[in-house]
């Protein structure tokens, strides 16, 4: 019964350490970048478009469609840097039992 005492308080540990990761992921902020630095967006850790930023020199009559392109490029690309650092966040916390079946992952 000791093992299992000593097991259930490890798993509250874990429970404590993943929630102040997804606390930590879900006040950070990344940016995500396309077409040289032309068109920026910014992303919360919990997926919300917070920003978008398009260079001056893509305002021009008949660029809608390569503009949209472009925002679509640098959310993906901010995405795939969340992700990342997501997958991050997990390996730290988790250790090495981060990625094994049934075990929690950081989800908002």
């Amino acid at each position: 019964m000791k093992d299992l005492g000593n097991l259930m308080k490890q798993a509250q540990v874990m429970q404590q350490k993943l929630q102040e990761a997804q606390a930590r992921l879900a006040s950070t902020l990344i940016e995500g970048v396309a077409g040289n630095g032309l068109v920026k967006v910014t992303l919360s850790g919990s997926n919300d478009l917070k920003g978008v930023v398009i260079d001056e020199s893509l305002m021009q009559r008949g660029d809608g469609e390569m503009v949209a392109d472009l925002i679509v490029a640098a959310h993906a690309d901010a995405k795939r840097r969340l992700d990342e650092q997501s997958a991050a966040l997990m390996k730290d916390v988790a250790g090495p039992m981060a990625g094994m079946p049934g075990f929690p992952g950081l989800k908002f």
